[in-house]
């Protein structure tokens, strides 16, 4: 079975919703990108199902995890440039972390 490579490619943050949404009271000093991540952070997954033992956020493996599997067993999504290849988010609504999983041939 292949593994598959998981990497942070962007930490955005929506500052419009947050400036909207978020108590200023909890956060006086702003709401930045999440804490938890870096860029081009990485992780492999050899053992599915299981999540890889230093991927910090379970939420955000539950969002992904469905595509993780996708390429893990050889799919294809059609609109990305490269085979093996798919681009993914977490569901956070304030600032989403974009993941890119890619598939590595044993």
């Amino acid at each position: 079975m292949a593994k598959v490579r998981i990497t942070v490619v962007k930490l955005p943050i929506h500052e419009d919703l947050v400036d909207t949404y978020i108590k200023k009271e909890r956060y006086p000093n702003g709401f930045g990108p999440c804490p938890l991540w870096s860029l081009g952070q990485a992780f492999e997954l050899v053992d599915w199902p299981n999540k890889p033992t230093d991927f910090p956020c379970d939420w955000a493996w539950a969002d992904i995890q469905r595509d993780v599997a996708m390429i893990m067993f050889d799919g294809n999504p059609p609109w990305m440039a490269n085979k093996g290849q798919a681009l993914t988010c977490c569901t956070d609504g304030f600032r989403p972390v974009s993941f890119l999983i890619e598939r590595i041939e044993d």
